[in-house]
């Protein structure tokens, strides 16, 4: 900036030096006077009046009297400009170049930042918390900021209540503040002994707003018992909303236990319209009894959000997977195909018992023969004591846990529909979360993939126990020659696969085994209940392998003979096919012998007998009536049309029937025979094979089939199962093609 240098004022010399006057020689008068010309034109009076004075001494006129004059030189400050620059806040002189001296410009730096930072504190997002109704004095925090109402003000400031219990005095600049508006404070002073806490107000401009719960201790659900009738603390997971004519129902898990929470607004109104499934949450209320186990009435509930939200999320997460860890049990006999599954089968476990601590419900599909229903009854048995221990509901075993029969040994569209159907339902009305599917006796073939594949578009987990042949391994791990490992195209969409195909092993070890092993690593204390059902499942199923004359051992150990074990198995499917898709839970567990042990005897007397009446009936009708062939190859081969040729409707059903004529003609014929036998209707098929079949000719339902569907494509053949029992579906109107390519390939068949 620019001003007059103060050296020269502005005129851009300064004086240095005086000399005399040249004018009047330094006297500083003139010497002579021109009267008669000074007063030309002047009247007399004027002149007159000159001359009176006419002997004094007149000024120089160029040093006006001084006698001396003054002796310049340029200014050395402005250099002869006038004007000098000087710093525009302080006026400093300073240099040409700048605008600002040195230290004001140090200064206008840091007011900059200064007011930067005041900038970005008024645009920081500041945490405002709102006081729940149980909060008390001791519970405020000098470093929040609090939100609260004017309810009363005065000449010496204003009366802040923020909440039921917890009020103080705001002084400052209250002029602008009424009754009933809301107002943001911060706490200057908290006077406990005379219970008054002085505020100020707090002008933010951005914030949120944090619902501060009252600080008591933490309890863990596990100890609610012990505080009973007293305020407590509950951090947890959401598990499940419910909805009732009343209060709404929270179902919250900690890493100990599972609890109801009751909050009321309203009859039949939700509570916490905020709160859903899977949030973490702070509940505070006091401890009460419901159906004899505790329940918390609510007097807040709080989601907890960031670092808390995580590090309880972690915590539970890290004490229910300790907890789903199973025992190491031995297995109930010895196997090396056991041994090479035993991961696996861990695995299955640890899935099972984890969605019963999540309060996630168990879907259990099995197959509805004896082999599945075996599965079924050991995995129930298990699963039902662990669900009730950790569920408070009395009904907890028909809420989380589902048992249903499957007519097909696969999962079909229509049971998944189903399925899909009701869980999605118990989300939406039950706030429920997707249950675990666990299929027995099925899931493991090409057929359950359609199923499975949308059951995995809604992300629910799924576990199979199968041993059905699952087709070729997509990868496979050896070791001294074995196979110990394997994956097979199912994988792709089931979580946890159990199958003695994946580690060598064949379809002799059955579901049922397979599946009461796992159930006795689910819960070991029903080891001595179950143990005997796998060597069911094995007759049932016609296995023969060196793990089911150890089973059978086992079943001898409380008192039952294979016999007797054959007729349970006959008697369960009798009795299945008249459930059809019911699970028949208290029915099947006493002819299985593990629940109303003192009817079992009479249940199964009574269904035997019939079972034999009407099996002896049905062949009656079917036998005159197969049609043998003896090929050139050494098959015998039996055909039987069992919709021309059975009973409709009735027990045994068109495969039980193909069952029963296959065993009679082995029975005559001799098992070491190469037999095959093919009941058939109008669109389907039954095969029955023995193993001198598979062993002497690699015969397989699970290769024929897909044979016979490229052959003749039009004919939408499909099926499947185990190498010597399984069944094939066609176009009606094509199935005497099917039939006579089926026959061909058996007659064309040459021995390994």
């Amino acid at each position: 900036m620019k001003k007059k240098c103060p050296k020269c004022r502005g005129t851009g010399s300064v004086v240095v030096d005086y000399k005399d006057c040249d004018s009047c020689g330094g006297t500083g008068y003139q010497d002579s006077f021109d009267v008669g010309n000074h007063f030309k034109g002047v009247n007399s009076n004027a002149k007159a009046k000159f001359d009176l004075g006419a002997d004094q001494d007149i000024p120089c006129e160029v040093c006006h009297g001084k006698g001396q004059i003054e002796v310049f030189e340029e200014c050395p400050n402005c250099h002869g400009s006038g004007q000098i620059n000087v710093c525009n806040d302080c006026g400093k002189p300073i240099s040409e170049k700048y605008d600002l001296c040195r230290d004001c410009h140090t200064k206008r730096k840091e007011d900059r930042m200064k007011r930067d930072k005041i900038r970005e504190v008024e645009n920081e997002v500041k945490d405002v918390y709102v006081l729940d109704s149980l909060c008390q004095m001791r519970d405020m925090d000098k470093d929040r900021l609090y939100k609260g109402r004017v309810t009363r003000v005065e000449k010496y400031g204003a009366f802040v209540t923020l909440n039921n219990n917890v009020w103080g005095l705001m002084r400052g600049d209250i002029s602008n503040y009424k009754v009933g508006d809301d107002v943001i404070v911060f706490i200057t002073a908290i006077k406990s002994r005379e219970r008054k806490i002085d505020l100020a107000p707090a002008y933010v401009k951005n914030y949120n707003i944090v619902k501060q719960t009252k600080s008591i201790p933490r309890t863990i659900i596990s100890d609610l018992e012990e505080k009973m009738g007293k305020l407590v603390r509950v951090d947890g997971e959401v598990l499940q909303v419910q909805q009732t004519s009343g209060p709404t129902i929270f179902t919250i898990t900690d890493e100990s236990n599972i609890t109801w929470v009751a909050a009321f607004d309203e009859a039949g109104v939700r509570a916490y319209p905020d709160i859903d499934v899977g949030d973490a949450v702070e509940v505070l209320g006091e401890v009460n009894q419901h159906g004899g186990k505790p329940q918390i009435e609510s007097q807040s509930i709080s989601k907890l959000e960031g670092e808390k939200k995580a590090k309880l999320h972690d915590l539970i997460e890290d004490a229910l997977n300790k907890r789903a860890e199973p025992d190491d049990v031995d297995f109930l006999v010895k196997s090396d195909v056991l041994n090479r599954l035993k991961p696996k089968m861990r695995e299955a476990a640890q899935k099972i018992r984890r969605a019963i601590l999540d309060g996630r419900s168990i879907l259990l599909r099995h197959h509805n023969d004896a082999d599945g229903i075996c599965s079924g009854v050991a995995m129930e048995k298990a699963i039902v004591p662990l669900v009730e221990q950790v569920n408070p509901s009395n009904d907890a075993q028909y809420y989380y846990f589902k048992r249903s029969p499957s007519k097909a040994p696969f999962y079909e569209l229509e049971d998944v529909v189903k399925d899909l159907s009701f869980a999605l339902e118990d989300k939406e009305r039950h706030g429920q979360k997707l249950p675990l599917i666990v299929l027995l006796d099925n899931g493991s073939t090409e057929e359950d993939i359609v199923a499975l594949m949308q059951a995995k578009i809604y992300d629910v987990e799924v576990v199979v126990i199968d041993h059905h042949s699952p087709g070729d391994l997509i990868t496979k791990e050896e070791k001294d020659g074995e196979i110990v490992g394997g994956t097979v195209a199912v994988d792709e969409y089931v979580d946890t696969h159990v199958n003695p195909y994946l580690v060598g092993g064949d379809s002799q070890l059955t579901a049922g085994a397979l599946a009461t092993e796992v159930a006795h690593i689910i819960n070991p204390e029903i080891k001595d209940l179950i143990k005997h059902l796998p060597a069911i499942a094995a007759l049932g199923d016609h296995a023969e392998c060196g793990e089911v004359y150890q089973y059978l051992e086992l079943a001898a150990e409380k008192g039952f003979t294979k016999e007797h074990l054959a007729k349970i198995a006959e008697c369960v499917d009798f009795e299945a096919y008249f459930l059809r898709f019911m699970n028949g839970r208290g029915i099947m567990d006493t002819i299985l012998a593990v629940d109303n042990i003192d009817k079992h005897e009479k249940m199964i007397d009574s269904l035997y007998k019939e079972y034999l009446k009407r099996v002896d009936t049905q062949l009656k009708a079917a036998i005159p009536n197969i049609e043998k062939t003896h090929f050139e190859n050494g098959i015998y081969f039996n055909m039987i049309d069992v919709e021309k040729y059975a009973h409709k409707f009735t027990f045994p059903a068109p495969g039980k029937t193909c069952g029963f004529v296959h065993d009679s003609v082995v029975q005559a014929l001799g098992e070491d025979k190469p037999i095959i036998t093919l009941g058939h209707g109008p669109d389907f098929g039954v095969i029955r094979a023995t193993d001198a079949v598979n062993e002497r000719f690699g015969f397989s339902v699970n290769n024929i089939v897909p044979k016979l569907a490229e052959m003749i494509p039009s004919a939408g053949i499909d099926g499947g199962g185990h190498e010597c029992a399984g069944s094939i579906k066609y176009i009606e109107g094509l199935g005497e093609e099917v039939l006579s390519e089926f026959v061909n390939e058996i007659r064309n068949m040459s021995e390994l």
